[in-house]
This record gives structure tokens, sequence and C-alpha cells, in this order.
């Protein structure tokens, strides 16, 4: 499906918060998908929210499954009880976190990112973006951003997500599919 960012922006706005005061929106799918571009188009639509990147939250290579519970105990927890949110930043230079982002308390904020629809973090979301594209392209897309010597990585990665995807039923839980390889409408 192609759906127009300013189509899910109004059904954004008319929804409920489900997550405190605020309504959160969640763009998951699979690394080279097309998730931080769709995520950006829909937070201008939504009048610049905020977008808080996963890539920012996962504690390394390996740290795909620590993400969620991170997640959930930084920004989720505190938005349902009225506080504001903050998460520790991953430096991935050094491989180690490095200060704190506070998110504070926004009307809005989309969460962007491979694990952002796990069910800690979706259940209280106002909406499930899943952002897809075929292996082959997500894999060339990484590698022509990322360079080659990344692919052990990009690997490593793709099989954390699939343990995630599986166990999680993201996708089908989606309240929407975007073909990350169409073009934007």
């Amino acid at each position: 499906m192609n759906v127009a960012p300013a189509d899910l922006a109004a059904r954004i706005r008319s929804a409920a918060p489900r997550c405190g005061a605020t309504r959160l929106v969640c763009v998951d799918g699979p690394s080279g998908a097309g998730k931080t571009t769709f995520a950006g188009r829909l937070a201008a639509a939504l009048g610049d929210a905020p977008v808080l990147h996963l890539d920012d939250v996962y504690p390394g290579w390996e740290g795909l499954a620590d993400a969620v519970p991170l997640l959930h105990a930084g920004v989720v927890v505190p938005l349902l009880a009225g506080r504001a949110a903050a998460y520790r930043r991953w430096d991935w230079d050094r491989s180690r976190f490095a200060g704190t982002v506070h998110v504070g308390r926004p009307p809005l904020l989309v969460v962007e990112g491979v694990g952002s629809g796990a069910r800690p973090i979706a259940g209280h979301a106002v909406l499930l973006v899943w952002v897809d594209a075929p292996r082959a392209e997500r894999f060339r897309r990484g590698i022509a951003r990322d360079g080659e010597a990344y692919r052990p990585h990009w690997e490593r990665w793709a099989a954390q997500e699939d343990v995630l995807f599986a166990a999680e039923g993201t996708r089908a839980r989606a309240d929407v599919i975007v073909d990350g390889t169409a073009p934007a409408p």
C-alpha cells in the first residue's frame, strides 16, 4: 500500500492519546525498508512532530532485543504516568551510552526503528505502521549507506530482526503497511 502521510496525519490527530497525553506513532519494519524516510514525511505532515530514532537507543549491533525494554522504561512508562520521557543515547563510535536525550511530554511522538512496534510499545500507540521492501533491496540500501565492511553486522542484525518479528507478529498487527520501494504519494 502506498499511503499519503497527510492522510495518516489526519487519522493520528483525530485519535485519542493512548500513551498518557501523547499520541504515539510507531514506524517499524526491517532495516533498509525506508522507515526513517517515511517517519520524516509523517512527522512533517504532523507539523514537525518529534521523531525518536531507535538507532539512538540500540546498545550496539547485538542490542535489538534490549532496545524494547529501554524504550518502554525510558519513554512509554513516564509518558503513561504524565512525566517527561528521556532515553540514554548510544554512541556507535565508542560502543557505549553517551548522554541522555530528553523527550519531554510531547502531544505527538513518532518512534521509528526496528522493534518500535513491539507489543509493550505499540500497545500504547494510536497507529502502527509497517514499512517493508524486498530483502535484496534493503541490503543494497544498507551496504550503499554503511559500506561493504558492515555486511556481517547487517547479517547479524537481520537474524535478530527475524527472531523479534516472529515473536511479535508485528507486520500482522500493523494498522498500515507501506511499500518502502514505492514513490512517495
